[in-house]
């Protein structure tokens, strides 16, 4: 799983899949995958997104690259890699 540290947080590459019955954030092999209830209009996946991802972490989320993608990367602030990644062990699969 892609995650880097940077001065501000830490970056994850999240491929994002929408249009699901919940949400719900799978680590499939190497990638992080979250399955949204939102369709991809007008930004409604991506603010459920990192809603859901703030709720996740207890930290404030944003989306950095791949506004109009399915793959995206999200900086998670305040927080370092070893907390993002004991976190995330949780949702391995």
């Amino acid at each position: 799983m892609e995650l880097q540290k940077i001065s501000d947080g830490v970056v994850v590459a999240v491929f994002v899949k929408p249009n699901s019955k919940v949400f719900q954030l799978k680590v499939e092999g190497d990638e992080l995958v979250a399955l949204c209830r939102e369709s991809p209009v007008k930004g409604r996946a991506n603010k459920e997104l990192i809603k859901e991802l703030s709720r996740i972490f207890k930290k404030r989320v944003g989306i950095i690259a791949g506004f109009t993608s399915k793959q995206k990367k999200v900086l998670i602030m305040d927080i370092s890699i070893d907390q993002v990644s004991a976190i995330l062990s949780k949702y391995r699969s």
